[in-house]
């Protein structure tokens, strides 16, 4: 079976919802937000203090 390319590492709320995605390729993080059904939701690249993306490292091998 292949690996999932996105999986969410962090979750938080129920109706306000905030949730870190990680990309198993190239380990990039990327910050999941919503806002109750009806307005939205939106997705950025999660970044550090000095405006770089997050990375998490990600092992590499055979899918």
């Amino acid at each position: 079976m292949a690996k999932d390319r996105f999986v969410e590492v962090y979750s938080q709320g129920v109706v306000n919802v905030a949730k870190i995605i990680v990309d198993t390729e190239t380990g990039v993080n990327y910050l999941l937000g919503s806002h109750g059904k009806q307005t939205g939701t939106g997705l950025t690249v999660l970044v550090d203090q000095d405006g770089r993306p997050v990375v998490t490292p990600v092992k590499q091998g055979k899918q």
